[in-house]
């Protein structure tokens, strides 16, 4: 679980950020939306998205690994 320790000459934004950095490491906000029951159209397009250019790359990589074998 994410917590800072507040020092003496620590503004609220720069506590702030360091929280906010250690809840992206931790994959919080994330969790929290996976666990989610329902999903709303725009998340399930944003997925697919993200699915389709993930193998697009790696189609690509295995593409370029084999050509260059030859």
């Amino acid at each position: 679980m994410p917590g800072i320790v507040l020092r003496a000459d620590d503004n609220f934004d720069a506590a702030y950020r360091r929280f906010k950095k250690q809840t992206d490491r931790n994959l919080i906000v994330t969790e929290a939306r996976a666990r989610r029951f329902h999903e709303t159209e725009t998340e399930k397009r944003k997925k697919f998205k993200i699915a389709s250019r993930k193998k697009m790359l790696k189609r690509l990589y295995m593409m370029r690994r084999y050509e260059s074998r030859l």
